[in-house]
C-alpha cells in the first residue's frame, strides 16, 4: 500500500538565505531538519512526498531543497509532488486587507488533488524522531483512519523560554478526547509550569503530526466552508483554520475517533534563536551514537 508524507512548508520565508529557521543547517553536512524528517519517513515506509509551499517561493524552494530531495527520493522509489497554498483559494471573497495565510487546515486541503493514499502530516521545521513515523505508518497500514503522535511533554520543552503546547486528554484506550492549548509552558527546577500552574511533565503533547486518510479531505473541505460562513465574518483579517482546532471540533461533535500513539523520542524545534545551538548539539550526539549516518540517506 502506498502512503504519503505531507510536509507543511508554506511558512518558509519568501526570501531564502540567512535567518530562515527551516533552512538552518543542523549538522556539518548542511542537512536541515526537513532532510531528517524525510529520511525517517522513507525509513518507516512512506513512499510519496508532498511539499505544501506557496507559488511565489516555488523556484527558490526547488533550488534549495526540492530538487535535491527529488533526486534522493527517486533513488529510493519515492515520488515527489507539490501542492500550493494560496490565500485566494477560498470558498468566498477575500476580505479586504487580508494578508495573513488561512492556517494549517487550508494548507492540508491544498494537497487534496495530489494525495489519494493514507498520509502523515508534519511541520517542515520540526524534528519528530523515528518512533512517531513508524507508529503512524503501522497504524495507517493496518487500516487505521485517524491518529496522532503524542510526544512526552518533557521531551518538547525549550531551555530558552516559554512554549505553547496542545496537551492531550485521552480515554483508557488511548483515544483522543481533547487537546488543551496551553500557553507559556516553562521549565522549572522540579518540572514545568504554565502561568503558575504545575504541568505534568509526562503528559502527552500534540506536535502537529497527524495520520489521516483521503476521506478526511472531504470533511476538511466542508469544515472550511463552515469556517468561512461562521468565523471569518467575525475576524476577517486574522481568523485561521487550524487542523488541531478543527479535529477538536470533530471530537466534540463525535464525528471522528483519533488514536494517540505515544512517542518517547525527543522533539526539536527552533522556537528561539538560542535553540539553534541546542538542536545542532543534539544532532551531533545522534550522529555520534550512530542513530544517523553522516551520509544521511546512505542507510536506506
Amino acid at each position: 500500500m502506498n502512503t504519503t508524507l505531507l510536509v507543511m512548508a508554506a511558512g518558509i520565508g519568501s526570501r531564502f538565505g540567512t535567518g530562515i529557521k527551516q533552512l538552518e543547517p543542523v549538522d556539518d553536512s548542511n542537512h536541515i531538519i526537513m532532510d531528517y524528517s524525510i529520511h525517517d519517513a522513507i525509513e518507516a515506509g512512506f513512499n510519496h512526498v508532498v511539499f505544501i509551499i506557496r507559488k511565489d517561493i516555488e523556484k527558490e524552494f526547488k533550488e534549495v531543497i526540492g530538487d535535491r530531495i527529488a533526486g534522493i527520493c527517486s533513488a529510493h522509489n519515492v515520488t515527489v509532488d507539490y501542492a500550493f497554498q494560496d490565500i485566494n483559494d477560498i470558498p468566498g471573497a477575500l476580505p479586504e486587507g487580508r494578508t495573513k495565510p488561512w492556517g494549517t487546515g487550508q494548507a492540508v486541503l491544498a494537497a487534496k488533488k495530489v494525495i489519494n493514499t493514507p498520509f502523515i502530516v508534519i511541520n517542515a521545521d520540526d524534528y519528530y524522531g523515528k518512533e512517531g513515523f513508524k507508529a503512524v505508518h503501522k497504524y495507517l497500514m493496518n487500516g487505521g483512519k485517524a491518529c496522532m503522535a503524542g510526544f512526552v511533554l518533557k521531551n518538547t520543552l525549550s531551555d530558552n523560554g516559554g512554549v505553547t503546547r496542545g496537551i492531550c486528554k485521552m480515554d483508557n484506550e488511548s483515544n483522543l478526547t481533547e487537546v488543551v492549548e496551553t500557553r507559556n509552558i516553562v521549565k522549572t527546577e522540579n518540572g514545568a509550569e504554565a502561568n503558575g500552574t504545575i504541568i505534568d511533565m509526562d503528559s502527552l503533547a500534540s506536535m502537529n503530526m497527524w495520520g489521516l486518510t483521503p476521506e478526511f479531505f472531504d470533511v476538511l473541505e466542508a469544515g472550511f466552508k463552515e469556517f468561512f460562513e461562521k468565523d471569518v465574518p467575525n475576524n476577517p483579517l486574522k481568523a485561521e483554520y487550524l487542523i488541531p482546532v478543527f479535529i477538536g471540533d470533530l471530537l466534540n461533535a463525535g464525528k471522528i475517533s483519533v488514536k494517540v500513539l505515544k512517542s518517547n523520542d525527543a522533539w526539536y524545534g527552533m522556537t528561539y534563536k538560542e535553540d539553534v545551538a541546542v538542536v545542532r548539539d543534539s544532532f551531533r550526539k545522534m550522529l555520534d551514537r550512530g542513530i544517523y549516518k553522516a551520509d544521511l540517506f546512505s542507510d536506506l
